[in-house]
């Protein structure tokens, strides 16, 4: 077994620890590669068949390629997809433009919550890790929430020897980061022995290619000449440059991002 198996059989461990714990449990797909690979994980965890739904926070902004991405793969996977959007801010004109922080606790977290309340869910699969972003550090890997959705990253449960805290208190639900000990670098590796497909803004053109995707309005390509995986994770193997440098900076710094996930963002 080497370490790429080490990190799978511990994500489909509490991926089948979760859904043993929580039946009305379903799993975030944002279309990045972290996400795709938890869903990757997910359908070896059960078989090829996922017992639950999966979940897609639409903004309607995101890139053309992940629309048809989605289209393709939710029916080549033959996945239970639930696409959830904030539709009555949307039509009262949410976007971008009203600023960076509002769009994405408006037209995501409150969205997420939403659907939260509508399917009764206990507990969602999201794929962050731990060297994504510093706040994503203190996360576990069974990790509560309020009932109104907020995340007390000052009082975490202690997680030792493989024991995870799943007790439901109140109208409490869990987010559980199977993907917690990857990092970006083990993504792309997984992603090229598995051959997972992936969107293709992540492979460069002319120059420049996407690190981190989500949003058009608020996602950078960053220079490069890795249009390949293979070359992908040659280049991540040297670079010193953040994964998420693209990414719009008044939702990145360390304070705004701490205070969107203790609103219950993703």
């Amino acid at each position: 077994m080497n370490y790429l198996d080490e990190l799978e059989s511990k994500s489909i461990y509490i991926i089948r620890e979760a859904y043993n714990r929580f039946k009305k449990i379903a799993l975030l797909w944002s279309i990045g590669k972290d996400s795709t690979s938890l869903l990757w994980v997910t359908r070896k965890a059960f078989f090829g068949k996922i017992p639950f739904p999966i979940i897609h926070i639409d903004t309607s902004f995101k890139f053309k390629e992940i629309y048809e991405f989605r289209t393709r793969y939710a029916k080549e996977w033959n996945l239970n997809l639930l696409i959830s959007k904030n539709e009555a801010a949307l039509g009262e004109g949410m976007c971008p433009q009203r600023g960076k922080f509002e769009c994405c606790n408006t037209l995501k977290t409150e969205a997420l919550k939403n659907t939260i309340q509508e399917y009764d869910l206990k507990a969602l699969l999201l794929a962050i890790r731990r060297d994504e972003h510093g706040i994503r550090a203190k996360e576990r890997y069974f990790s509560p929430r309020t009932a109104d959705f907020k995340w007390n990253y000052q009082n975490q449960p202690p997680e030792l020897w493989d024991l995870y805290r799943s007790k439901i208190v109140s109208e409490q639900h869990f987010r559980i980061h199977p993907m917690l000990h990857w990092t970006e670098l083990d993504i792309w590796k997984y992603i090229q022995r598995e051959k997972i497909p992936i969107v293709n803004l992540y492979f460069a053109k002319r120059g420049k290619r996407y690190r981190s995707i989500g949003c058009h309005t608020c996602c950078l390509p960053v220079d490069s000449r890795a249009n390949t995986v293979k070359k992908i994770i040659k280049e991540l193997e040297t670079t010193t440059v953040s994964e998420r440098s693209g990414r719009a900076q008044d939702k990145e710094n360390a304070y705004t991002m701490q205070k969107l996930r203790s609103l219950g963002y993703m």
